[in-house]
Protein backbone atom coordinates (compact mmCIF):
# COMPACT_ATOMS: atom_id res chain seq x y z
CA UNK A 1 0.00 0.00 0.00
CA UNK A 2 1.58 3.25 -1.03
CA UNK A 3 1.60 6.40 1.05
CA UNK A 4 -0.11 7.89 -1.70
CA UNK A 5 -3.56 5.88 -1.17
CA UNK A 6 -2.90 7.32 2.73
CA UNK A 7 -2.42 10.15 1.91
CA UNK A 8 -5.54 10.42 -0.78
CA UNK A 9 -8.02 9.39 1.71
CA UNK A 10 -6.78 11.40 4.61
CA UNK A 11 -6.85 14.55 2.21
CA UNK A 12 -10.38 13.81 0.94
CA UNK A 13 -12.09 13.10 3.96
CA UNK A 14 -10.60 15.83 5.66
CA UNK A 15 -10.92 18.58 3.62
CA UNK A 16 -13.16 17.33 -0.02
CA UNK A 17 -15.83 15.19 1.86
CA UNK A 18 -15.59 16.87 5.25
CA UNK A 19 -17.81 14.76 7.39
CA UNK A 20 -19.67 18.30 9.07
CA UNK A 21 -19.79 20.52 6.41
CA UNK A 22 -20.37 18.55 3.36
CA UNK A 23 -21.87 15.39 4.41
CA UNK A 24 -23.58 17.16 7.42
CA UNK A 25 -23.43 14.46 9.90
CA UNK A 26 -21.69 15.51 13.78
CA UNK A 27 -23.85 18.97 13.76
CA UNK A 28 -24.72 18.61 17.51
CA UNK A 29 -21.36 18.39 18.55
CA UNK A 30 -20.33 20.95 16.11
CA UNK A 31 -23.14 23.65 17.27
CA UNK A 32 -23.22 22.98 21.24
CA UNK A 33 -19.49 22.24 22.06
CA UNK A 34 -17.83 24.68 19.41
CA UNK A 35 -18.13 27.97 22.22
CA UNK A 36 -14.51 27.80 23.77
CA UNK A 37 -11.87 26.83 21.25
CA UNK A 38 -10.69 24.32 24.46
CA UNK A 39 -14.02 22.33 24.53
CA UNK A 40 -13.81 21.99 20.85
CA UNK A 41 -10.00 20.82 21.21
CA UNK A 42 -10.78 18.43 23.47
CA UNK A 43 -14.19 17.11 22.10
CA UNK A 44 -11.94 16.38 18.72
CA UNK A 45 -9.19 14.44 20.32
CA UNK A 46 -12.18 12.18 21.91
CA UNK A 47 -14.06 12.00 18.61
CA UNK A 48 -10.91 11.21 16.57
CA UNK A 49 -9.70 8.56 18.89
CA UNK A 50 -13.11 6.62 19.15
CA UNK A 51 -13.70 7.39 15.31
CA UNK A 52 -10.26 5.55 13.95
CA UNK A 53 -10.25 2.27 16.70
CA UNK A 54 -14.66 2.03 16.09
CA UNK A 55 -13.68 2.12 12.14
CA UNK A 56 -10.86 -0.59 12.57
CA UNK A 57 -13.16 -2.58 15.32
CA UNK A 58 -16.11 -2.26 13.28
CA UNK A 59 -14.57 -3.07 9.77
CA UNK A 60 -12.52 -5.88 10.89
CA UNK A 61 -16.42 -7.33 13.15
CA UNK A 62 -17.84 -7.02 9.51
CA UNK A 63 -15.38 -8.66 7.48
CA UNK A 64 -14.36 -11.53 10.16
CA UNK A 65 -17.65 -12.04 11.82
CA UNK A 66 -21.12 -10.86 10.42
CA UNK A 67 -20.45 -11.30 6.68
CA UNK A 68 -18.81 -15.02 7.46
CA UNK A 69 -21.96 -15.59 9.39
CA UNK A 70 -24.60 -14.27 7.22
CA UNK A 71 -25.42 -12.12 10.12
CA UNK A 72 -24.97 -8.55 8.39
CA UNK A 73 -28.40 -7.74 8.97
CA UNK A 74 -27.27 -6.78 12.75
CA UNK A 75 -24.19 -4.58 11.87
CA UNK A 76 -25.86 -1.03 13.20
CA UNK A 77 -26.47 -2.38 16.21
CA UNK A 78 -23.22 -4.45 16.34
CA UNK A 79 -21.65 -1.09 15.25
CA UNK A 80 -23.16 1.29 17.94
CA UNK A 81 -21.96 -1.50 20.77
CA UNK A 82 -18.77 -1.30 19.94
CA UNK A 83 -18.96 2.76 19.82
CA UNK A 84 -20.96 2.83 22.87
CA UNK A 85 -17.84 0.77 24.68
CA UNK A 86 -15.18 2.96 23.38
CA UNK A 87 -16.38 6.18 24.23
CA UNK A 88 -17.26 4.67 27.77
CA UNK A 89 -13.86 3.94 27.75
CA UNK A 90 -12.93 7.61 26.86
CA UNK A 91 -15.28 9.02 29.32
CA UNK A 92 -13.45 7.51 31.77
CA UNK A 93 -10.00 8.36 31.17
CA UNK A 94 -10.96 12.19 30.59
CA UNK A 95 -13.25 12.04 34.02
CA UNK A 96 -9.91 10.54 35.76
CA UNK A 97 -6.95 12.52 34.09
CA UNK A 98 -9.06 16.04 33.48
CA UNK A 99 -11.52 17.03 35.65
CA UNK A 100 -12.11 20.35 33.69
CA UNK A 101 -12.53 19.11 30.45
CA UNK A 102 -14.40 16.51 31.52
CA UNK A 103 -17.03 19.19 32.97
CA UNK A 104 -16.45 21.68 29.75
CA UNK A 105 -17.89 18.74 27.65
CA UNK A 106 -20.64 18.16 29.84
CA UNK A 107 -23.50 16.11 27.98
CA UNK A 108 -21.71 15.66 24.94
CA UNK A 109 -18.66 13.58 25.96
CA UNK A 110 -21.51 10.46 26.75
CA UNK A 111 -23.35 11.56 23.20
CA UNK A 112 -20.36 10.64 21.38
CA UNK A 113 -22.08 7.50 21.83
CA UNK A 114 -25.30 8.69 19.20
CA UNK A 115 -22.93 11.01 17.14
CA UNK A 116 -23.50 10.13 13.77
CA UNK A 117 -20.62 10.82 12.20
CA UNK A 118 -18.54 8.18 13.82
CA UNK A 119 -21.54 5.59 13.11
CA UNK A 120 -21.45 7.06 9.32
CA UNK A 121 -17.59 6.27 8.65
CA UNK A 122 -17.73 2.57 10.30
CA UNK A 123 -21.18 2.36 7.80
CA UNK A 124 -19.48 4.21 4.79
CA UNK A 125 -16.28 1.96 4.98
CA UNK A 126 -18.72 -1.25 4.57
CA UNK A 127 -20.45 0.52 1.96
CA UNK A 128 -17.52 2.38 -0.31
CA UNK A 129 -14.51 0.17 0.83
CA UNK A 130 -15.27 -3.54 1.69
CA UNK A 131 -16.10 -6.09 -0.90
CA UNK A 132 -14.79 -10.03 -1.57
CA UNK A 133 -12.36 -8.99 -3.68
CA UNK A 134 -10.56 -6.54 -1.91
CA UNK A 135 -8.06 -7.98 0.11
CA UNK A 136 -9.04 -7.11 3.95
CA UNK A 137 -5.90 -5.83 4.81
CA UNK A 138 -6.03 -3.41 1.97
CA UNK A 139 -9.57 -2.39 2.96
CA UNK A 140 -8.63 -2.55 6.53
CA UNK A 141 -6.28 -0.15 5.62
CA UNK A 142 -8.42 2.44 3.46
CA UNK A 143 -10.82 2.19 6.58
CA UNK A 144 -8.23 3.82 8.82
CA UNK A 145 -7.03 6.34 6.63
CA UNK A 146 -10.76 7.14 5.84
CA UNK A 147 -11.24 7.75 9.71
CA UNK A 148 -8.10 9.69 10.69
CA UNK A 149 -8.84 12.30 8.01
CA UNK A 150 -12.24 12.22 8.74
CA UNK A 151 -11.59 12.76 12.33
CA UNK A 152 -8.71 15.62 11.44
CA UNK A 153 -11.38 17.36 9.31
CA UNK A 154 -13.73 17.15 12.28
CA UNK A 155 -11.59 18.77 14.59
CA UNK A 156 -10.13 21.37 11.92
CA UNK A 157 -14.00 22.52 11.28
CA UNK A 158 -14.93 22.46 14.83
CA UNK A 159 -11.85 24.43 16.39
CA UNK A 160 -11.67 27.20 13.19
CA UNK A 161 -15.72 27.59 14.22
CA UNK A 162 -15.02 27.91 17.64
CA UNK A 163 -12.49 30.25 17.52
CA UNK A 164 -14.66 32.34 15.18
CA UNK A 165 -17.37 31.90 18.10
CA UNK A 166 -15.52 33.58 20.64
CA UNK A 167 -14.19 36.89 18.37
CA UNK A 168 -18.04 36.89 17.61
CA UNK A 169 -18.49 37.27 21.50
CA UNK A 170 -17.03 40.76 21.40
CA UNK A 171 -17.85 42.00 18.03
CA UNK A 172 -20.31 44.44 17.54
CA UNK A 173 -22.93 41.84 16.20
CA UNK A 174 -26.76 43.54 16.15
CA UNK A 175 -28.89 42.13 18.76
CA UNK A 176 -31.15 40.32 16.54
CA UNK A 177 -28.34 38.32 15.02
CA UNK A 178 -26.55 37.75 17.88
CA UNK A 179 -25.59 34.30 19.35
CA UNK A 180 -27.51 31.39 17.36
CA UNK A 181 -28.15 33.30 14.22
CA UNK A 182 -24.69 34.58 13.47
CA UNK A 183 -23.15 31.40 14.35
CA UNK A 184 -25.50 29.81 12.08
CA UNK A 185 -24.51 31.71 9.16
CA UNK A 186 -20.88 31.68 9.81
CA UNK A 187 -21.30 27.90 9.44
CA UNK A 188 -23.48 28.35 6.28
CA UNK A 189 -20.34 30.72 4.92
CA UNK A 190 -18.08 27.79 6.13
CA UNK A 191 -19.85 25.51 4.27
CA UNK A 192 -19.81 26.99 0.81
CA UNK A 193 -15.62 27.44 1.15
CA UNK A 194 -15.86 24.03 1.30
CA UNK A 195 -17.84 23.01 -1.13
CA UNK A 196 -15.19 25.29 -3.26
CA UNK A 197 -12.50 22.36 -2.75
CA UNK A 198 -14.88 19.71 -5.20
CA UNK A 199 -13.10 18.01 -7.51
CA UNK A 200 -9.39 18.69 -6.29
CA UNK A 201 -8.92 15.09 -6.09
Amino acid sequence: MSFTVFATAIISAMLINNVILMQFLGICPFLGVSKKSSSALGMSAAVLFVMVIASAVTYTLYDLVLYQYNIEYISTIAFILVIASLVQFVEMVIKRYSTSLYKSLGIYLPLITTNCAILGVSEGNIANIWGATVPFGQGLFIAVSTAIGTGLGFGLVIFAFSSIRERLEAANVPKAWRGVPISLIVAGIMSMAFFGLVGVI
